[in-house]
């Protein structure tokens, strides 16, 4: 259960705890809402202890790191930069 179905359930239960004053058949949703915002509770806090011990993980190795060249293709090579003089003309008068 992720941090946003957490949080639906929890808001769901608000709404069926505090907001809603309807009876169905047999069922109290006071008690629906209870058990939902509860749910939510408890998966949000399963969720943040398992998100916090995969970022608190840090591996680490004693090896060189390794120098990579970029390929031929990606090597950035200096050109000598040539200009051209473009001149532009325009007509007033439109073409017959």
């Amino acid at each position: 259960m992720g941090i946003g179905t957490s949080i639906f359930l929890i808001a769901v239960g608000a709404i069926l705890t505090f907001a809603l004053d309807a009876s169905v058949g047999g069922i109290d949703l006071d008690v629906v809402g209870w058990i939902l915002m509860a749910a939510g509770v408890l998966g949000l806090i399963m969720t943040t202890l398992i998100w916090g011990r995969r970022r608190a993980e840090v591996v680490t190795t004693d090896r060189p790191v390794r120098q990579v060249e970029e390929p031929v293709e990606y090597r950035r090579v200096e050109e000598p930069v040539e200009y051209r003089r473009v001149e532009e003309r325009r007509d007033v008068a439109p073409p017959l």
